[in-house]
């Protein structure tokens, strides 16, 4: 069985890094976890473009850094995608009302045909009010689709 594609944004992949008092980050933060042992054991394959680079090198805090270049390195395969129609689409994203960032992740995800996952809510609300032909939503909510446990 061919593995499903997945596309985990940068705050998906912070998420351990986040306050872990507050409820919804520590299930989002167990959602990733379950998710990324699902990516090792071949069920997923977590798809990595380079806006996750250009993100994550920004990232000030270098153990945050260096453990998501590890994941994304160890665990990430790139994006099969044809760059010049992805950028156009991530332009015509931008176009629409999304930042430069969050576009390029949602073009990138789109064009890969892979599921978009993130813990931002605006932007997974703008997804919804755009016809992107892929599952968008938190990791939770993954998660209760995939029946991940």
């Amino acid at each position: 069985m061919k593995p499903t594609l997945i596309y985990l944004d940068v705050c998906v992949l912070s998420r351990p890094f986040d306050d872990q008092q507050q409820l919804r980050i520590r299930l989002e933060t167990d959602a990733l976890n379950l998710i990324l042992s699902q990516v090792k054991q071949g069920r997923y394959t977590l798809l990595v473009s380079p806006a996750h680079r250009r993100e994550i090198e920004a990232i000030a805090d270098l153990y945050e850094r260096a453990a998501l270049q590890a994941i994304v390195e160890r665990q990430g395969v790139p994006v099969p995608v044809d760059r010049t129609v992805t950028r156009q689409r991530a332009e015509a994203l931008v176009a629409a009302g999304f930042g430069v960032a969050d576009a390029a992740h949602v073009a990138y995800a789109e064009k890969s045909g892979a599921a978009f996952v993130s813990c931002d809510d605006k932007l997974l609300n703008k997804c919804a009010r755009h016809v992107l032909g892929i599952w968008c939503g938190n990791p939770v909510a993954y998660c209760e689709k995939e029946k991940l446990r």
